[in-house]
């Protein structure tokens, strides 16, 4: 019994207290290593379920980091690599009290607090003067060095993409 209690508190310690939910974390491949992301359905569904139909569609494969600030965010999620364009699907706001600090995954949008589509911004440092007006959908929770190491620029001169990126749980390891 003993040993049995040292070993689930030994693997509750080292997960965070909690096992990963694949279904609801992505896998963000960049040429300088994996960012995983914890999506957040539980306070932005309709988002966290968009952006699970795009990558399972292959959406973000390849698409650039066009928006690049350091010591604010790196944005991505258009396809055509401009900052103007997106999947054609218009999302409503799912504003939530999850703050935007380093690592925090939000949509980016137009001045319409509805107009949320593909695109997406991770969070470099204490960002909270956006809270309540841009939807959080996920976390970072590992890789967060390789984020830093995105080019910056508005857009930069040789962006970084993209490689891949895919739901945890469609992934054969």
């Amino acid at each position: 019994m003993h040993k049995r209690f040292v070993f689930l508190t030994t693997l509750l310690l080292s997960t965070g207290g909690f096992a990963m939910d694949k279904e609801n974390t992505l896998y963000m491949d960049l040429d300088y290593g994996r960012v995983v992301i914890e999506m957040l359905p539980e306070v932005a569904p309709k988002h966290v379920a968009r952006i699970k139909e795009l990558t399972r569609k292959g959406f973000y494969n390849g698409v650039k980091f066009h928006r690049v600030i350091p010591g604010f965010m790196a944005q991505t999620g258009d396809p055509t690599g401009t900052g103007m364009g997106g999947s054609g699907q218009k999302l409503k706001a799912e504003f939530n009290k999850t703050p935007h600090v380093r690592g925090t995954v939000s949509m980016a949008r137009a001045m319409d607090p509805d107009s949320a589509d593909s695109q997406f911004f991770i969070c470099f440092d204490n960002a909270q003067f956006l809270d309540n007006q841009y939807t959080v959908w996920g976390k970072v929770t590992s890789g967060m060095e390789y984020v830093d190491m995105i080019k910056a620029g508005e857009p930069p001169k040789n962006p970084d993409i993209i490689v891949k990126m895919q739901v945890a749980s469609d992934v054969k390891e």
